[in-house]
């Protein structure tokens, strides 16, 4: 995917998602001459992952060097002079190539990792100034409930003399009786000493409040800078990603090719070029049929369905793959493996379905994202408008159907299951976001007549 294509993408995502800067922090992105959606598609990571690496998110120098035709390879072949420069040539497109792939997949790795943990501290943010909210909330309902009892106890005092009038009937008719106007100034003691208890009480829990609501107030200011941070390192984990990939296809065309090319020169032998030319028509013959195969297989395998995946609901939506859940969206047991440790909330719903098994768009939408994420593996998230997006980790190896950019229609399948990342075993682990934020995938979609 080209540059405009991501950064109009990853506009469109921030447009969906709610987390376009405020107009102070537009001032504080925009340098003269650089759009905002300039700045979101550099993002600071996107410099310094790349760059590290002397990587681009275009084609570089060594891809625009021509390559050698087998005619260049038989006129060299035939003279000696010839033959060493072409041979140094091809070795050195050959060198440039694998160096070039292994620059671009580190550089990929950098930033799919910093996206991962950058969505990881806003997701944490979330719960954050969530919590504090809540907190505040409480303490504001216990000052309420405290005013309102100083009121009834205020009332009542106001009954048992709290004026003139009502004291001399408070004291009439009580002189003949000591006991009884004794009893009567000690209620009205304890009326007073509780009222105060009950005042004090109000006060402290509406100060408890109103410093917890301040607390809340920054909580959702660093929630929502995260947000963008997660935002622009998730663009330049795609650039980072694309370009990776980019340089592997590159390889994956030439390679082989000048490989033959270059076992052609160096033979001494009566074998023709023709003959290594044919060499490498028949194993790329061979790849496709494997290929066209396995993609045959796969679609066998997932026009089942098996365990509901791919079936529909109400309003366009669909189950994300079939099987079982396998675990549950909330506070879960932390678990630790060779690929790490989960989380010790699950921010989504895990299905089961074995490796391999087919990984549908839950609503139509466009790709965002398709590449590495971190503890997530192989990554996939989808805009579907109106603040909604889906996401779906834990893709096999190679197991994306889809791109960047690219527009899915609901059920559309979309990767395959397997155990990148953090993963214990080959299943999906599905998200749901309302405007950025995660929220429990069963519920939401069981709203949508879905059941996972």
């Amino acid at each position: 995917m080209n540059d405009q294509t991501t950064l109009d993408a990853a506009a469109a995502a921030s447009a969906e998602c709610g987390c376009a800067p405020t107009p102070a922090e537009r001032d504080a992105f925009r340098k003269p001459g650089v759009s905002r959606r300039g700045a979101i598609g550099l993002g600071v990571l996107g410099v310094v992952a790349l760059s590290a690496f002397g990587v681009s998110s275009g084609v570089s120098a060594a891809y625009a060097a021509s390559y050698p035709s087998w005619d260049d390879v038989q006129r060299a072949k035939n003279n000696e002079a010839s033959k060493a420069a072409e041979v140094t040539r091809i070795e050195g497109l050959i060198q440039s190539l694998t160096q070039k792939v292994a620059e671009t997949q580190a550089a990929a790795q950098v930033a799919s990792d910093e996206f991962y943990v950058a969505q990881q501290e806003y997701f944490a943010a979330i719960a954050e100034a969530d919590t504090l909210q809540a907190k505040a909330d409480e303490q504001a309902g216990i000052a309420d409930a405290s005013a309102r009892k100083a009121g009834q106890v205020a009332a009542q005092i106001y009954r048992n003399g709290g004026d003139d009038t009502s004291l001399e009937l408070f004291f009439a008719g009580s002189a003949e009786n000591a006991d009884e106007l004794l009893s009567r100034l000690g209620t009205m003691d304890k009326l007073l000493e509780y009222n105060q208890s009950v005042y004090d009480d109000a006060v402290a829990a509406r100060n408890s409040a109103q410093s917890l609501t301040d607390q809340a107030i920054v909580a959702r200011t660093e929630r929502d800078r995260l947000q963008q941070v997660a935002e622009q390192k998730m663009v330049a984990a795609q650039q980072a990603a694309d370009a990776a990939q980019a340089a592997l296809d590159e390889q994956a065309a030439n390679l082989e090719t000048m490989q033959a090319q270059l076992a052609a020169l160096k033979d001494a032998t009566t074998q023709t070029v023709a003959g290594y030319q044919a060499g490498v028509a028949q194993r790329a013959a061979e790849e496709k049929a494997r290929k066209e195969k396995a993609a045959a297989e796969a679609a066998a395998n997932s026009g089942g369905n098996s365990g509901g995946g791919g079936t529909p609901g109400t309003g366009g939506w669909v189950r994300p793959h079939g099987g079982s859940r396998s675990s549950g969206y909330g506070p879960r047991s932390q678990q630790c493996g060779a690929n790490g440790c989960s989380s010790s909330w699950h921010y989504g719903i895990d299905l089961a379905n074995g490796c391999g098994a087919a990984i549908y768009a839950a609503q139509a939408g466009t790709v965002d994202y398709a590449g590495a994420n971190g503890g997530y593996g192989n990554y996939v998230r989808i805009q579907h408008g109106d603040g909604v997006g889906t996401g779906y980790a834990h893709i096999k190896p190679n197991g994306f159907a889809v791109r960047s950019g690219q527009r899915v229609s609901a059920g559309q399948v979309i990767a395959y299951a397997g155990n990148t990342g953090g993963s214990f075993g080959c299943h999906l682990h599905f998200e749901v976001y309302i405007n950025g934020r995660y929220t429990n995938p069963a519920d939401f979609m069981a709203a949508r007549g879905v059941s996972i």
